[in-house]
């Protein structure tokens, strides 16, 4: 028996690996599309750096939010597929896709509508307001392009198709880093890096953040293009043929895809914004708590893509099982997901401790910077098995439709135990408690993370429990 349970272990695993590599690979590149914006628009100017960042952390938020709901659509495929109703994915594809243009259109209009004002009431230096909000309007144009690739994405995703993903992510880093140096620097930096002249090219004026705007929305557009391009002309896509009598909006399948995707972009935005929030709290410390807080949070959140990629695979997984109507299997592949979830934490902390010192002094020179981020370090290396843990967990319930828990959980840990613990142990008490400053912070996030694996294991546990025979008993 022994035998058995640790081959079907192998099996399922190496399964799960396939998926989950080339969205690990996807996520790696769109996270360098960030990176190379900061690093291009840094080169241009300060004012235009802190341009980009700061009109970053204003449509990111969007963007995921909009990622997050239309995610809500790779269970509902998955499901279909494992129960062999081809015919009946191609109407759920098209009302994600009908809510991916509204969202993105909304998204669009709202940045248009809201940027300048929320940079007067932040009281933003006029300079980089202007300037980010040049940079704003610019990317605003890609919104609904970025949304209905996400809905493609999701499809593609839920059929088992994960590469398409890692590919096209790929062609939009190649169009966005030669975009970003053509459009911030003009013709004129071109002809100083190749040493040759352009006469075409040394028109195009430098127009730093806002090229850089430009740069992105127009990979937007690419990686959309290209994902639709795919999903008609690819032959894996041919039983199902989406892009064959567009169905009109359908109120019902719409409500299913919401009811699932809604709970999810709110998870994630929260998640966001905790991140966010604690990043201004921790602003209040200085410079180098400042540097070495945002260190030390690069380098995990690119490690963090591993366990991330996993949870989504399992979400795949899961649902493809439980279409086909195999309950005890389902259990078993959610389980087995987050057994190899645990293994890649625990791989993770020995490059974290191992490696804090030599990966801080990459990022930076300064003493007080790299031993204060290697401390950092070491206490992320504490909360990646909670993190690891909940993403796949979360991951699993995705695949079992049950999204609603997930909100309320990420809610409650992230926001009252992360977020509040975390100010109560960074600021502290007036006259009772002058508080840890940066360590309290990442205490509470420890905290909030370690409540989240709980609570959803237990959730994971009771969900996965209920099926019988094929069939979900009634909660």
């Amino acid at each position: 028996m022994l035998r058995i349970d640790l081959t079907a272990c192998r099996l399922e695993t190496s399964a799960l690996m396939r998926l989950a590599l080339p969205i690990l690979g996807a996520q790696l590149a769109q996270a360098a599309m960030s990176t190379v914006d900061v690093m291009m628009s840094g080169r241009s100017s300060a004012t235009d750096l802190a341009a980009v960042s700061v009109g970053a952390s204003l449509w990111v938020p969007l963007m995921l939010f909009m990622t997050g709901t239309l995610m809500g659509l790779t269970p509902i495929v998955a499901q279909h597929l494992g129960a062999r109703q081809q015919s009946a994915i191609r109407p759920a594809v098209h009302q994600a896709l009908w809510v991916a243009l509204l969202l993105g259109l909304m998204a669009c209009m709202l940045i248009w509508l809201t940027a300048e004002p929320i940079f007067t009431y932040m009281s933003v230096p006029e300079a980089v307001a202007t300037t980010s909000t040049q940079y704003l309007h610019a990317v605003a144009f890609g919104m609904p392009a970025v949304a209905l690739y996400q809905a493609l994405r999701a499809f593609s995703d839920g059929v088992n198709h994960t590469r398409p993903a890692l590919w096209i992510s790929l062609i939009g880093l190649g169009v966005n880093i030669p975009g970003n140096y053509l459009l911030i620097f003009g013709g004129a930096g071109v002809v100083s890096l190749t040493g040759t002249s352009f006469p075409l090219l040394e028109a195009v004026p430098a127009l730093g953040a806002t090229g850089c705007g430009i740069a992105t929305a127009i990979a937007m557009w690419v990686m959309c293009g290209c994902m639709a391009f795919y999903t008609r002309r690819a032959r894996v896509y041919a039983p199902i043929q989406i892009w064959q009598g567009f169905s009109r909006p359908d109120l019902r399948l719409t409500a299913e895809l919401l009811r699932i995707g809604l709970p999810i972009g709110v998870a994630i935005f929260t998640e966001v914004t905790l991140f966010a929030l604690i990043a201004l709290f921790v602003a209040s410390l200085g410079e180098i708590v400042v540097a070495a807080h945002q260190v030390a949070l690069n380098f995990t959140s690119l490690l963090f893509m591993l366990p991330l990629s996993l949870g989504m695979a399992l979400t795949v997984r899961v649902g493809n099982t439980l279409g086909q109507g195999d309950g005890k299997r389902a259990r078993f592949i959610a389980w087995n997901g987050v057994g190899m979830a645990l293994i890649a934490a625990l791989l993770i902390d020995v490059v974290l401790v191992v490696a804090a010192h030599p990966i801080v002094a990459l990022y930076s020179g300064n003493m007080e910077v790299r031993a204060l981020a290697a401390n950092l370090i070491l206490l992320a290396a504490i909360y990646q098995i909670s993190d690891a843990l909940q993403v796949s967990m979360a991951g699993a319930l995705r695949g079992y439709k049950d999204t609603r828990i997930i909100m309320l959980i990420t809610l409650a840990s992230y926001w009252i135990v992360g977020m509040g613990g975390g100010h109560l142990l960074g600021g502290g008490l007036p006259d009772i408690f002058s508080g840890w400053g940066v360590y309290g912070y990442w205490l509470g996030l420890i905290a909030g993370l370690s409540v989240a694996s709980i609570l959803l294991g237990l959730r994971l546990y009771r969900t996965s429990g209920r099926y019988r025979q094929g069939a979900l008993e009634n909660a």
